[in-house]
């Protein structure tokens, strides 16, 4: 079973390579392998979850070299739970961009380029969620640069260099910051591996240990788009196709949030830099959703909202208790599918009438009711409308905030309360100008940037969505619902997370046996 824990990292990059080997040729092949190596992930993902849910953490030695000398994946309830979840929204975004690839006639460069960077962008966040090891960690991060900087700049048009060109020098800001704190970690402590550095980091002086967490938790902060670092996100997802920016949104913050929970159950429990991120998640929560009302755009509307629930989690993560990262564990988990499910709506709301911007549409409802569908239910799952699970995930922060007691959990409930509201409001009046009142007319056969906008009134399209586009995103939205609908087994499941991660022990001792 342990030797199963390799294969959401290999196999991506593995078919990468074959595709990148094939080329534009076999554009059938191409799409199948793309797809079956995605479905394959899943059932991976699934197989380890079960496995690690009743036998505790997996964990296989790279090399066959035992850790600490050598690098550890470890699948224990949080990786393997974030894990399935991930795998199933990519295989969902890919099945989009095959969707969409044959439906533009575009079959040559997506499948040259896109899918062999979509592949490593996959693998990168696998071995993320799967390291062990904070030098892997550092390597699995850029991975993900490596195939996301290729998706963000895609086409090569002016306003995705541009974008490509801030999320890189960021990126590379982030890295550095890991690099430094990963020399002063090796310097202190002789080791990388998370499980020793979980015993390791407790004898050090109080000075140094708080120097690398603030260094770490800086560099996944930036990462994850969390503030004062989250400007550059709203300028840089939406200028990417829709498949990208989808499980940018998704995935590749959670990516950021998933480290900040590592870091702070594993290695740095209960320090006193809960209370900084207090600070910084009530911070977050409001910049972002008041960035979010005051947008126009569909894109940047929703890019400022990611911001802002990035808060929730963080919260919970600073309170430093079972139940605070049981609610930040089933949000992360709830959210992944939620922004991505937008995401993916919005490409085809930008598909459809050839802009992004609110105020050129309107009147969707009458002329696409899917597409009004479609948005409507995860949006209202966004906000926290009862009883979906945005507001179960909610719901299980507020109750470990009134738990904890003390003044700065209170002020979260209070801006939890608010940034719910503002959420609902931003959404309510995208949805009342984009989809309620009377058609406006949009460019037929084009899909501009709002950016390029000439300021010409295109005319009204009545192009019919390819179903696998729109199935692809149903399948989405009903994953957001079944969370709902599921909520007990996952918020149980979430809470043995929870615990373990809390506990130490049973990942310390899977990883290191009977070694020091």
């Amino acid at each position: 079973m342990e030797r199963l824990v390799c294969l959401p990292v290999l196999l991506p990059l593995l078919a990468a390579g074959v595709k990148l080997a094939i080329g534009g040729r076999l554009r059938r092949v191409q799409s199948f392998i793309s797809l079956a190596t995605l479905a394959v992930s899943v059932a991976v993902s699934v197989v380890l979850l079960r496995a690690a849910d009743a036998r505790g953490p997996l964990v296989t030695d790279l090399g066959g070299w035992p850790a600490p000398i050598g690098i550890s994946l470890v699948a224990d309830r949080l990786s393997a739970l974030v894990l399935l979840v991930s795998s199933a929204v990519t295989f969902c975004v890919m099945v989009y961009s095959v969707a969409n690839a044959y439906a533009e006639q575009e079959h040559d460069a997506p499948m040259a380029i896109f899918h062999p960077a979509f592949l490593v962008m996959v693998a990168g966040v696998a071995d993320a969620f799967l390291s062990g090891d904070l030098f892997n960690l550092f390597v699995a991060f850029e991975l993900l640069l490596s195939g996301s900087y290729v998706l963000l700049t895609f086409g090569g048009t002016e306003p995705r260099i541009r974008a490509g060109a801030t999320y890189t020098l960021m990126a590379l800001a982030s890295s550095m910051l890991f690099l430094i704190a990963l020399a002063i970690t090796y310097a202190a402590t002789g080791t990388l591996s998370m499980a020793q550095l979980a015993e390791r980091f407790a004898r050090l002086p109080g000075q140094v240990a708080m120097l690398v967490e603030l260094t770490l938790l800086l560099a996944f902060a930036i990462k994850a788009a969390i503030f004062p670092v989250a400007a550059w996100l709203p300028d840089s997802y939406p200028t990417a196709p829709a498949p990208a920016t989808a499980v940018f949104a998704g995935l590749l913050t959670k990516v950021g949030v998933y480290s900040i929970i590592r870091l702070e159950a594993l290695l740095f429990p209960g320090g006193p830099v809960s209370t900084l991120l207090m600070w910084v998640a009530l911070a977050t929560m409001l910049a972002g959703v008041l960035g979010a009302v005051a947008q126009t755009d569909l894109k940047r509307m929703l890019s400022f909202t990611l911001v802002s629930h990035l808060g929730y989690m963080v919260f919970g993560v600073a309170l430093s208790t079972v139940a605070g990262l049981t609610g930040a564990i089933f949000y992360m988990l709830h959210h992944i599918t939620v922004q991505t499910s937008l995401f993916l709506v919005t490409g085809l709301v930008e598909r459809r009438t050839g802009t992004t911007s609110v105020s050129r549409m309107g009147g969707l409802m009458r002329t696409a009711p899917l597409l009004a569908v479609l948005f409507f239910v995860p949006a209202m799952n966004l906000s926290g409308i009862p009883p979906m699970s945005g507001f179960l995930g909610k719901l299980l922060l507020v109750q470990a905030s009134l738990s904890h007691g003390g003044p700065l959990p209170v002020a979260f409930v209070v801006a939890g309360l608010m940034t719910s509201l503002l959420t609902l409001y931003a959404v309510a009046k995208t949805w009342s100008k984009a989809f309620w009142g009377a058609p406006r007319a949009v460019r037929a056969g084009t899909v501009m940037e709002s950016e390029e906008y000439t300021g010409e009134e295109p005319t009204v399209t009545t192009t019919v969505l390819p179903v696998a586009l729109s199935g692809a995103v149903a399948a989405l939205v009903a994953m957001g619902l079944s969370f709902t609908v599921l909520a007990g087994p996952l918020s149980a499941l979430a809470h043995r997370a929870a615990v373990e991660l809390s506990a130490r022990e049973p990942y310390i001792a899977a990883v290191l046996g009977s070694r020091p």
